[in-house]
């Protein structure tokens, strides 16, 4: 209950994200500000997500975790409810700075409490089932959003986004166990599948803290930054694309304006599908998963731009876009906190680098549009973006297995020399004991 508590969360912290998208021209209208004005509302959002993350979890590193759950989500309350009561465009923005605020902390504190809530070997799966809440809050979060606005006003939206996140508030207060909130229980850390990574030995933690320090020094570790690296540029690519897949699907494909709502929610299930099998596969081996799905989304990419004028393949190619895009989630999230020794700071560098990777590749995927390029053009540079990726992490997996050997090679010969030590007191005893 404690793990469906955190995707209640994460559902309704992924509704304030994508829905608004299907209200800009209402808000716009409503609030009496140009569209591109209205724009910030979304980017504010991005920009306040990749900063906040580090900073919300960096100010509270000294506190224990699953208060800090609560916390979070009573500011996404508040931020949704600044929202809907906004006489003011400036108001509004500040709700949505407010509310973005807890966006990457939940999910990096609470990807490390969800994997405390299961056995170690279930790590990646229990990760994938808080993101679950995301990947469905991305399939209803724009027709949701369009429905009640249309129906009853773009504030009534926001109205229901914060009973959603009172709702969440309590479950998580009630189900997540406190015990979650300890570092070091349930076999937070651990090295699988190729991830790099020590037992965590909760040293700098007490009772579900870590000093900032410690959790700095995690930084350190090169496995840390190259899968940071990879998480980046895989969303980068993924994201580059997809920011300007309505172009695509009009412009290219030749569907309808009326079309791209339907494919959207082909795309977002295709994102349910890949965070279901990205948790399972990263359970059974990791760096293999990882490999496979930046290998299919960089794929995906380069074949979505040949075909992009055929209207069944672009059917067939958004949703597998949706799959190879989010299995890498939670998998890298594991990875990078098993390499960081399970620090929350490091969780939420993960989802602020997938959000500097989405500001990145949109802009990217502009650029290559406004060069002439035509639309379907971010689709070969995502593919391109990707294929790095793939090489960032083909370099981490690698230097992870070469860290295993050497940690196998140095267990073994700490054993060695303790036999040998055993062998030479027993035959000094047999020496003493001679007539």
């Amino acid at each position: 209950m404690g793990l469906l508590a955190l995707a209640l969360g994460g559902f309704g912290i992924g509704l304030t994200e994508f829905v608004i998208a299907g209200l800009l021209p209402q808000v716009s209208d409503d609030l009496n500000v140009s569209t591109a004005a209205a724009g910030w509302l979304i980017s504010g959002y991005a920009l306040t997500v990749a900063v906040g993350a580090m900073a919300v979890t960096a100010t509270t590193a000294v506190l224990p975790q699953k208060p800090v759950l609560v916390a979070l989500l009573a500011l996404f309350v508040a931020g949704n409810l600044l929202s809907a009561l906004a006489p003011t465009y400036g108001v509004m923005l500040l709700g949505r700075v407010v509310a973005a605020l807890c966006h990457g902390s939940f999910f990096g504190i609470g990807s490390l409490v969800a994997r405390r809530l299961v056995p170690p070997e279930r790590a990646s799966r229990a990760v994938a089932t808080m993101f679950a809440g995301l990947t469905v809050a991305n399939v209803l979060g724009v027709p949701f959003g369009a429905l009640v606005g249309e129906r009853w006003g773009w504030r009534a939206t926001f109205w229901s986004i914060t009973a959603i996140g009172v709702v969440a508030l309590v479950a998580v207060a009630g189900l997540v166990p406190g015990w979650a909130g300890v570092r070091g229980r349930g076999g937070e850390t651990g090295v699988r599948g190729g991830g790099a990574g020590s037992r965590d030995s909760g040293a700098g933690s007490r009772g579900g803290r870590t000093d900032l320090r410690t959790q700095a020094r995690a930084f350190r570790s090169t496995q840390v930054w190259l899968t940071l690296t990879a998480t980046a540029l895989g969303y980068g690519g993924m994201f580059g694309a997809f920011s300007y897949l309505a172009y695509t699907f009009t412009r290219v494909a030749g569907f309808s304006s009326t079309d791209v709502a339907w494919l959207l929610v082909v795309y977002g299930s295709g994102l349910v599908v890949g965070n279901i099998a990205g948790g399972r596969g990263a359970d059974h081996n990791r760096d293999a998963t990882l490999l496979v799905s930046l290998a299919g989304l960089a794929t995906t990419l380069a074949v979505f731009g040949v075909l992009a004028g055929s209207r069944p393949a672009s059917v067939v190619l958004v949703f597998l876009l949706g799959v190879f895009g989010f299995a890498t989630v939670p998998g890298m999230i594991t990875r990078v906190t098993d390499a960081a020794g399970g620090t929350p700071l490091a969780a939420s560098a993960n989802v602020s680098a997938s959000n500097v990777g989405n500001a990145a590749g949109a802009w990217a995927g502009g650029a290559v549009i406004s060069a002439g390029f035509g639309y379907a053009a971010p689709l070969f540079v995502g593919a391109g973006i990707v294929a790095v990726g793939l090489g960032v992490m083909g370099v981490a997996a690698r230097g992870a297995v070469g860290a295993r050997g050497r940690v196998v090679e140095a267990q073994g010969a700490r054993k060695y020399r303790s036999v040998e030590a055993q062998g030479a007191r027993k035959c000094r005893g047999v020496e003493t004991r001679r007539p």
